[in-house]
């Protein structure tokens, strides 16, 4: 009844009928009930606590630190020290403490990543209004994109599948309870 409209009965395929409607009631109970700041921030907060942090090491690893040597070995190049560079072979001189230089600033990096200061500014910029803001129009993002996606008869599949996952008894005790109901009912006229 909610999915087919059955003629002559008043408020059948009220699903299709009103899909629309219905998508939106779904969003704002996605927004209102779950996504709301203060779960953002409760999340936020049960994540960034107890020692959990970012870890950003995987994240670091892939970051290519030549370009910070290249600008070091500029910054020399062009400083006072550049006319002594130039005495012992200039700017190709360096090139063999590129490769170390490289993963001690790797190493670096990581360590400083870890240090109580960058924890506590990550979770301060992750706690932000802006940042929450941000999260939640992502959030709002994906839920408008999936439920664009839906259709009635999507919706109906849905339904249908946690029925029957979830509500068999209920189906099954339905129609005893109608049947007998029915024989009852009979019986009386």
């Amino acid at each position: 009844m909610l999915f087919e409209k059955v003629p002559g009965l008043y408020g059948s395929g009220v699903i299709p009928a009103r899909f629309e409607e219905f998508k939106a009631a779904i969003k704002t109970l996605m927004m209102e009930q779950f996504f709301t700041n203060e779960n953002i921030d409760r999340f936020l907060n049960k994540e960034m606590s107890g020692g959990k942090t970012l870890n950003l090491e995987p994240i670091l690893d892939k970051v290519d630190f030549n370009p910070t040597f290249d600008s070091l070995v500029d910054v020399i190049a062009n400083s006072s020290f550049g006319g002594m560079l130039a005495m012992f072979g200039g700017t190709e001189a360096l090139q063999p403490l590129k490769q170390p230089f490289v993963e001690k600033m790797q190493e670096a990096v990581v360590e400083i990543s870890q240090s109580e200061p960058v924890k506590e500014a990550l979770k301060e910029q992750l706690e932000s209004p802006a940042m929450m803001e941000e999260i939640k129009t992502n959030v709002e993002n994906i839920i408008d994109q999936r439920l664009s996606e839906l259709t009635p008869q999507l919706v109906k599949t849905i339904v249908q599948q946690m029925i029957r996952q979830h509500l068999g008894w209920l189906v099954v005790w339905g129609g005893v309870f109608g049947g007998v109901i029915g024989i009852i009912s009979a019986q009386f006229v």
